[in-house]
Protein backbone atom coordinates (compact mmCIF):
# COMPACT_ATOMS: atom_id res chain seq x y z
CA UNK A 1 0.00 0.00 0.00
CA UNK A 2 2.94 2.48 0.80
CA UNK A 3 5.08 1.55 -1.85
CA UNK A 4 2.05 1.88 -4.61
CA UNK A 5 1.83 5.33 -3.00
CA UNK A 6 4.86 6.66 -2.68
CA UNK A 7 5.02 5.53 -6.55
CA UNK A 8 2.26 7.93 -7.35
CA UNK A 9 3.27 10.54 -4.64
CA UNK A 10 7.28 10.59 -4.21
CA UNK A 11 7.41 13.58 -2.75
CA UNK A 12 5.46 12.52 0.79
CA UNK A 13 7.92 10.61 3.21
CA UNK A 14 7.17 7.16 4.23
CA UNK A 15 6.42 8.22 7.83
CA UNK A 16 3.92 11.53 6.15
CA UNK A 17 1.88 8.50 4.39
CA UNK A 18 2.07 6.53 7.97
CA UNK A 19 0.80 9.22 10.09
CA UNK A 20 -1.86 10.84 8.15
CA UNK A 21 -3.44 6.68 7.06
CA UNK A 22 -6.97 6.39 8.57
CA UNK A 23 -5.90 4.46 12.24
CA UNK A 24 -2.88 5.62 12.78
CA UNK A 25 -3.75 9.26 15.07
CA UNK A 26 -2.15 7.65 17.95
CA UNK A 27 1.35 7.72 16.68
CA UNK A 28 3.69 10.70 16.36
CA UNK A 29 6.19 11.44 13.54
CA UNK A 30 9.89 9.84 14.61
CA UNK A 31 12.60 11.68 14.22
CA UNK A 32 15.00 10.85 10.70
CA UNK A 33 18.05 10.69 13.53
CA UNK A 34 16.55 9.01 15.93
CA UNK A 35 15.57 6.36 13.34
CA UNK A 36 18.66 6.19 11.85
CA UNK A 37 20.81 5.95 15.17
CA UNK A 38 21.88 1.79 15.42
CA UNK A 39 21.58 1.94 19.16
CA UNK A 40 17.78 2.84 19.50
CA UNK A 41 16.92 0.11 17.45
CA UNK A 42 18.78 -2.60 19.42
CA UNK A 43 17.06 -6.05 19.80
CA UNK A 44 14.62 -5.10 17.14
CA UNK A 45 16.42 -7.30 13.89
CA UNK A 46 14.85 -10.74 16.36
CA UNK A 47 11.59 -9.44 16.53
CA UNK A 48 10.89 -8.08 12.53
CA UNK A 49 10.72 -10.29 9.58
CA UNK A 50 12.47 -8.75 6.59
CA UNK A 51 14.15 -6.01 9.23
CA UNK A 52 16.59 -4.37 6.76
CA UNK A 53 14.28 -3.94 4.30
CA UNK A 54 11.42 -2.86 6.44
CA UNK A 55 13.84 0.02 8.02
CA UNK A 56 14.88 1.25 4.29
CA UNK A 57 11.12 1.74 3.69
CA UNK A 58 10.88 3.83 6.49
CA UNK A 59 13.74 5.82 6.49
CA UNK A 60 12.71 6.23 2.37
CA UNK A 61 15.88 4.33 1.22
CA UNK A 62 14.14 1.04 0.01
CA UNK A 63 15.16 -0.01 -4.23
CA UNK A 64 14.74 -3.56 -3.91
CA UNK A 65 12.64 -4.76 -7.16
CA UNK A 66 10.22 -7.71 -5.83
CA UNK A 67 7.08 -8.85 -6.29
CA UNK A 68 3.63 -8.14 -5.01
CA UNK A 69 3.44 -10.73 -2.20
CA UNK A 70 7.17 -9.81 -0.88
CA UNK A 71 6.12 -5.78 -1.12
CA UNK A 72 3.22 -6.65 1.21
CA UNK A 73 5.13 -8.70 3.56
CA UNK A 74 8.25 -5.54 3.67
CA UNK A 75 5.21 -3.25 4.34
CA UNK A 76 3.77 -4.96 7.19
CA UNK A 77 7.21 -5.65 8.85
CA UNK A 78 7.86 -1.96 8.30
CA UNK A 79 4.28 -0.80 10.10
CA UNK A 80 5.19 -3.48 12.92
CA UNK A 81 8.83 -2.01 12.95
CA UNK A 82 7.58 1.50 13.02
CA UNK A 83 5.19 0.89 15.93
CA UNK A 84 8.02 -0.63 18.11
CA UNK A 85 10.30 2.38 17.44
CA UNK A 86 7.87 4.65 18.30
CA UNK A 87 7.23 2.91 21.75
CA UNK A 88 10.74 4.02 22.34
CA UNK A 89 10.85 7.02 20.82
CA UNK A 90 7.77 8.39 22.90
CA UNK A 91 9.97 8.28 26.29
CA UNK A 92 12.14 10.85 24.97
CA UNK A 93 12.21 14.40 25.46
CA UNK A 94 11.93 14.88 21.99
CA UNK A 95 8.92 12.25 21.74
CA UNK A 96 7.27 13.11 25.01
CA UNK A 97 6.83 16.79 24.13
CA UNK A 98 5.44 15.57 20.28
CA UNK A 99 2.81 13.01 22.19
CA UNK A 100 1.74 15.99 25.20
CA UNK A 101 0.58 18.42 22.00
CA UNK A 102 -1.45 16.05 21.04
CA UNK A 103 -2.48 15.12 24.39
CA UNK A 104 -3.32 18.51 25.29
CA UNK A 105 -5.74 18.55 21.82
CA UNK A 106 -7.76 15.71 22.94
CA UNK A 107 -5.87 13.80 19.78
CA UNK A 108 -6.81 10.64 21.83
CA UNK A 109 -9.98 11.63 22.67
CA UNK A 110 -11.81 12.53 26.37
CA UNK A 111 -13.03 9.84 28.81
CA UNK A 112 -16.22 9.09 28.77
CA UNK A 113 -16.89 8.69 32.12
CA UNK A 114 -19.66 11.83 33.20
CA UNK A 115 -17.80 12.39 36.10
CA UNK A 116 -14.11 13.19 34.83
CA UNK A 117 -15.82 16.06 32.68
CA UNK A 118 -13.98 15.08 29.38
CA UNK A 119 -11.06 14.91 30.47
CA UNK A 120 -8.01 14.13 27.80
CA UNK A 121 -6.95 10.62 27.51
CA UNK A 122 -3.42 8.88 26.58
CA UNK A 123 -3.05 5.56 24.86
CA UNK A 124 -1.12 2.87 26.55
CA UNK A 125 -0.60 -0.83 26.70
CA UNK A 126 -0.59 -3.51 29.07
CA UNK A 127 2.45 -5.23 27.74
CA UNK A 128 5.56 -4.30 26.48
CA UNK A 129 5.77 -7.42 24.47
CA UNK A 130 4.28 -7.33 20.81
CA UNK A 131 0.74 -9.56 20.28
CA UNK A 132 -0.27 -9.85 23.76
CA UNK A 133 -3.07 -6.99 23.80
CA UNK A 134 -4.54 -4.39 22.04
CA UNK A 135 -4.29 -0.38 22.99
CA UNK A 136 -5.78 1.01 25.64
CA UNK A 137 -6.64 4.67 26.94
CA UNK A 138 -5.91 6.26 30.18
CA UNK A 139 -7.49 8.85 32.06
CA UNK A 140 -5.19 10.13 34.91
CA UNK A 141 -8.49 11.63 36.77
CA UNK A 142 -10.27 8.40 36.79
CA UNK A 143 -7.16 6.43 36.74
CA UNK A 144 -8.84 3.88 34.80
CA UNK A 145 -8.81 2.36 31.21
CA UNK A 146 -10.72 2.36 28.51
CA UNK A 147 -10.94 0.59 25.18
CA UNK A 148 -10.80 2.76 22.34
CA UNK A 149 -14.18 3.82 20.45
CA UNK A 150 -13.07 3.00 16.75
CA UNK A 151 -12.43 -0.24 15.75
CA UNK A 152 -9.47 0.89 13.44
CA UNK A 153 -7.96 2.34 17.51
CA UNK A 154 -9.26 -1.01 18.91
CA UNK A 155 -6.86 -3.25 16.64
CA UNK A 156 -3.56 -1.00 17.32
CA UNK A 157 -0.91 -3.14 19.07
CA UNK A 158 -0.60 -2.16 22.82
CA UNK A 159 3.25 -2.45 22.83
CA UNK A 160 3.70 0.28 20.09
CA UNK A 161 2.83 2.39 22.94
CA UNK A 162 4.29 0.32 26.16
CA UNK A 163 3.39 0.61 29.79
CA UNK A 164 6.07 3.24 30.92
CA UNK A 165 4.84 6.25 28.35
CA UNK A 166 1.75 7.60 30.42
CA UNK A 167 3.86 7.47 33.47
CA UNK A 168 7.07 9.17 32.05
CA UNK A 169 4.66 11.99 30.50
CA UNK A 170 3.48 12.51 34.01
CA UNK A 171 6.65 12.86 35.94
CA UNK A 172 8.33 14.69 33.32
CA UNK A 173 5.19 16.93 33.18
CA UNK A 174 3.55 17.08 37.04
CA UNK A 175 1.70 19.74 36.29
CA UNK A 176 -0.37 17.95 33.88
CA UNK A 177 -1.45 15.72 37.04
CA UNK A 178 -5.47 16.62 36.84
CA UNK A 179 -6.71 16.97 40.50
CA UNK A 180 -8.60 14.57 41.67
CA UNK A 181 -12.36 14.52 42.34
CA UNK A 182 -13.97 12.27 45.29
CA UNK A 183 -17.14 12.93 43.19
CA UNK A 184 -19.24 9.62 41.90
CA UNK A 185 -22.81 8.80 41.02
CA UNK A 186 -25.00 7.84 44.38
CA UNK A 187 -27.86 5.86 43.15
CA UNK A 188 -31.00 6.61 44.63
CA UNK A 189 -34.65 5.73 44.83
CA UNK A 190 -37.48 8.67 45.20
CA UNK A 191 -34.15 11.10 46.52
CA UNK A 192 -32.74 8.47 49.11
CA UNK A 193 -29.87 6.78 49.11
CA UNK A 194 -29.80 3.21 47.78
CA UNK A 195 -28.96 1.58 51.64
CA UNK A 196 -26.24 -0.60 50.07
CA UNK A 197 -24.66 1.96 48.28
CA UNK A 198 -24.85 4.64 50.84
CA UNK A 199 -22.87 2.21 53.38
CA UNK A 200 -20.04 1.73 51.05
CA UNK A 201 -20.11 5.35 50.18
CA UNK A 202 -19.58 5.58 53.69
CA UNK A 203 -16.75 3.04 53.78
CA UNK A 204 -15.09 4.94 50.93
CA UNK A 205 -15.29 8.17 52.39
CA UNK A 206 -13.40 6.99 55.43
CA UNK A 207 -10.66 5.64 54.10
CA UNK A 208 -10.53 8.48 51.60
CA UNK A 209 -9.93 10.31 54.31
CA UNK A 210 -7.29 8.49 56.41
CA UNK A 211 -5.14 8.72 53.10
CA UNK A 212 -5.51 12.03 53.32
CA UNK A 213 -4.05 12.63 56.68
CA UNK A 214 -1.51 9.77 55.53
CA UNK A 215 -0.14 11.50 52.69
CA UNK A 216 -0.01 15.21 54.52
CA UNK A 217 1.44 13.36 57.43
CA UNK A 218 4.66 12.29 55.28
CA UNK A 219 4.20 15.50 53.04
CA UNK A 220 2.87 14.36 50.00
CA UNK A 221 0.78 16.46 47.96
CA UNK A 222 -2.75 17.80 49.90
CA UNK A 223 -4.80 14.86 50.21
CA UNK A 224 -7.85 14.84 47.87
CA UNK A 225 -10.12 17.62 46.45
CA UNK A 226 -12.61 18.16 49.26
CA UNK A 227 -11.10 16.12 51.88
CA UNK A 228 -9.59 19.28 53.78
CA UNK A 229 -13.27 21.03 53.92
CA UNK A 230 -14.88 17.65 54.88
CA UNK A 231 -12.62 17.64 57.44
CA UNK A 232 -12.94 21.28 58.44
CA UNK A 233 -16.67 20.77 58.96
CA UNK A 234 -15.85 17.86 61.26
CA UNK A 235 -13.81 19.73 63.58
CA UNK A 236 -16.62 22.27 63.40
CA UNK A 237 -19.12 19.82 64.72
CA UNK A 238 -16.47 18.63 67.44
CA UNK A 239 -16.21 21.76 68.63
CA UNK A 240 -19.93 22.39 68.48
CA UNK A 241 -20.32 19.46 70.52
CA UNK A 242 -17.41 20.41 73.22
CA UNK A 243 -19.44 23.86 74.03
CA UNK A 244 -22.34 22.09 74.00
CA UNK A 245 -21.03 19.50 77.02
CA UNK A 246 -19.21 22.41 78.68
CA UNK A 247 -23.04 24.40 78.84
CA UNK A 248 -24.32 21.37 80.25
CA UNK A 249 -21.95 21.71 83.12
Amino acid sequence: MYLRSRSKRMKRTYQELFISSRGNEYFCEIDEDYLTDRFNLTGLNTDVQYYQYALDLITDVFDLDCDDDMREQIEKSARHLYGLVHARYITTTRGLAKMLEKYKKSDFGKCPRVLCSASPLLPTGMSDNPHIQSVKLYCAKCEDLYNPKSTRHANIDGAYFGTSFTNILFQVYPALVPEKSKERYSPRVFGFKVHASAALERWQDERRRSLGRRLREVGVGGGFKGDLEDEGEEMEEDEEGLVGEEGGL
